[in-house]
């Protein structure tokens, strides 16, 4: 057995320790897997708009969301998703030049929806300030959704701002004083593919009280100054799982959707490496779960939603 293989099964037995031998597979609500819909869709407050225009993204994921523009908006589209059996909602957007999204807007708007539905809310936050935060809170989100970067360099190039990593540990900082659940993501290959702060990540993350760590990998999106990128490695990507399963022993770990699309080995390795959850699972994956006498799930909502709704096959029920 290599060293590698050693470090995946520590980690792997470790997740096992304390979270037993299971794992949720998820379909969030922007995909269709085996013609089955997820329910949790993504909704931009900002359309398509977004001024960070990042090299990894430059907005273009937006276009693949629903868009509530307007509060007014927010508030019927999230009842028509409530009343067509979603389980919740993920609020994102595009951000300002300082890379805040416009909550003021949207807070009594947020307060509404709660009241009148049962869905779960997401938000992707941003950095956010503690009054928002406190303001989010009290609307009742269940969870906040947060990119950290490890390394300054990176940051500011990726995201075209001036100003550094701080500023993502302050938000962390405001959500935790909020007592706003915290989900952070951390995109592995960030830096045009390569590993470089995300070890950096792992450490800072470990410093805060987080319901889950949501491991992603960079993407070369069509159109974006990454294009034609390759993505780090699956090794790469199963060495910073293996360092946050370390680092935070007692964290739910996830595989999110954001990766790299039908690399099978990248989602096997995450197994290897004792992920708890992951999103949009291969034939291959359910196998390797299958393999090790998993106790598997599934559930059609964000792999970051922390509320059991998962059942023995989402295929089992009809799809939206």
């Amino acid at each position: 057995m290599s060293e590698f293989e050693k470090r995946l099964k520590m980690a792997r037995e470790s997740s096992w320790h304390h979270f037993g031998k299971k794992i949720i597979f998820y379909l969030p609500g922007m995909f269709v897997l085996n013609g089955v819909n997820g329910k949790y869709p993504a909704t931009s407050i900002t359309g398509k708009d977004c001024a960070l225009k990042c090299d990894h993204c430059q907005g273009k994921i937006l276009d693949s969301m629903l868009q509530a523009t307007t509060p007014e908006k927010l508030v019927a589209q999230c009842l028509e998703l409530a009343a067509t059996g979603n389980h919740g909602v993920l609020i994102s957007g595009g951000c300002d030049l300082s890379g805040r999204l416009p909550w003021d807007r949207f807070i009594p708007a947020i307060e509404e929806i709660k009241r009148r539905t049962d869905l779960f809310i997401s938000i992707h936050s941003g950095l956010i300030n503690e009054h928002e935060a406190f303001d989010l809170k009290q609307a009742g989100v269940d969870q906040a959704l947060i990119d950290v970067v490890g390394d300054d360099d990176t940051f500011r190039k990726m995201y075209h701002v001036p100003f550094g990593v701080k500023c993502i540990h302050d938000a962390m900082v405001a959500l935790q004083e909020a007592g706003l659940s915290m989900i952070p993501h951390i995109v592995c290959g960030l830096n045009y593919g390569h590993i470089k702060g995300e070890k950096q990540a792992v450490e800072m993350i470990a410093g805060f009280k987080v319901e889950q760590l949501v491991v992603v990998s960079l993407m070369a999106i069509p159109g974006t100054p990454v294009w034609g990128t390759p993505s780090p490695t699956p090794e790469a990507v199963a060495d910073v799982i293996a360092e946050a399963r370390t680092k935070m022993p007692a964290t739910p770990i996830s595989l999110g959707c954001a990766r790299q699309r039908g690399n099978h080995h990248l989602e096997t390795l995450a197994i290897d490496a004792g992920v708890n959850c992951m999103a949009l699972p291969s034939d291959e994956a359910v196998a390797q779960a299958k393999s090790y006498d998993l106790e598997i799930h599934y559930q059609k909502t964000c792999c970051s939603v922390t509320r059991d709704i998962s059942e023995p096959g989402w295929w089992l029920t009809s799809p939206l």
